[in-house]
């Protein structure tokens, strides 16, 4: 899973998995859910995001993950 903040649209896309998206679904005004062929979910974008967020703070709880990898930067 890949959280990706845009700064100039105010936009969080969440990339759940690999999958390539198929079809979108606007859920409710400036969030939209990407599905699969299957109608799997696979991404979320939130419009808006620091209007309805809190971007400050990124918190998990019980996840399976063995490590965190830190972002690789290409600057």
């Amino acid at each position: 899973m890949k959280l990706n903040y845009d700064g100039e649209t105010d936009s969080l896309y969440i990339d759940l998995n690999s999958r390539p998206s198929a079809d979108s679904r606007e859920i409710q005004d400036g969030v939209v859910i990407d599905v699969d062929a299957k109608g799997k979910i696979v991404g979320i974008d939130i419009q808006h995001a620091s209007e309805i967020l809190d971007l400050a703070t990124l918190e998990t709880d019980s996840l399976p993950a063995v490590t965190l990898r830190p972002r690789t930067s290409s600057r």
